[in-house]
């Protein structure tokens, strides 16, 4: 006599079905690749991809992919383009850095950044991108995409080889039906290629990627897979303890994810993490914090 019936067989297929994550790990990334699983097997949708960043794209070598090339929301993490076209066009002279630029209502966006509870109505284009690049702030990102223009940063996004990555829109309190419906999208593999890219100095050209690192070093949310890290939410633009870190995260209602380049005394990974899970409660978004630190542990692990 079977100790199942029919409907419950079916129901542990289906979870098994839901559990399985398409991918490989290398043995440095085997905790991870497992806790990512079970994420998936509550019904999470994951995506993640790590690299040893080489002298050429050629010589980067694969140490964790799994669905990686899914093209996921990545929310914040499309402000990365934006910033590279904001650098590119800064060193190029057409854009100035020190010239001014006004936030005006229509700009308005809450959640991230500072912006919006300063006193000061104009600020110069190179001060936006520190906002972006340190704080995520929404009202700097509308701005500064205001002046470059969405078309331009898609135009450099498809220059770059990005083809799942992209930044949709600005930043909306509220999204309507004749909007996208995420502000960005993107593959972890681009994700963590275009850091490896920034890394080398390949992202444009040394003068932009280096900018876009150094705006990126003065991120201060380290609560996903950089909590691992040990290092100073709010100054960490140097070298500490061998680490040095430039990232950019995401958050909207029920995903979480990460892009960034760790280096350390062992050598640099580039990495990127994505998940959408249903954030019914407190335990589920913890859940998800804590797979991406072990990440995080991970990277140290193999770097430090």
């Amino acid at each position: 006599m079977s100790d199942a019936t029919p409907a419950l067989r079916r129901d542990r297929r289906r979870s098994r079905d839901r559990g399985r994550h398409r991918g490989e790990a290398s043995p440095d990334f085997a905790v991870t690749f497992a806790r990512l699983g079970e994420l998936a097997y509550t019904g999470a949708q994951v995506s993640a991809s790590v690299r040893v960043v080489g002298r050429t794209a050629e010589d980067d070598r694969s140490l964790l992919a799994v669905d990686d090339t899914v093209a996921m929301p990545t929310a914040s993490i499309g402000k990365v383009l934006l910033l590279i076209e904001a650098a590119a066009r800064i060193g190029e002279g057409r854009v100035p850095g020190l010239g001014v630029l006004d936030r005006t209502v229509a700009d308005a966006a809450a959640d991230s950044g500072i912006w919006r509870y300063l006193q000061a109505s104009s600020l110069p284009t190179a001060d936006l991108a520190v906002l972006v690049g340190a704080l995520s702030d929404n009202l700097a990102t509308n701005v500064l995409l205001r002046e470059i223009g969405l078309d331009a940063v898609r135009t450099r996004a498809e220059a770059l080889g990005l083809r799942r990555t992209a930044l949709l829109d600005r930043v909306r309190d509220r999204r309507g039906p004749d909007d996208a419906p995420q502000l960005s999208v993107g593959s972890t593999a681009e994700l963590a290629g275009l850091f490896a890219a920034l890394t080398r100095g390949e992202a444009v050209d040394r003068l932009t990627s280096h900018r876009v690192l150094d705006w990126l070093s003065l991120g201060a949310d380290l609560s996903m897979t950089a909590s691992a890290f040990g290092l100073d939410p709010l100054a960490h633009t140097g070298t500490d303890h061998g680490l040095r870190l430039s990232n950019k995260t995401g958050t909207d209602d029920g995903l979480r994810a990460e892009a960034g380049v760790l280096t350390g005394p062992r050598g640099r990974l580039s990495y990127a993490i994505a998940v959408r899970f249903e954030d019914r409660s407190l335990g589920d978004r913890l859940r998800v914090l804590s797979a991406m630190r072990t990440l995080g542990e991970e990277l140290l692990e193999y770097v430090h």
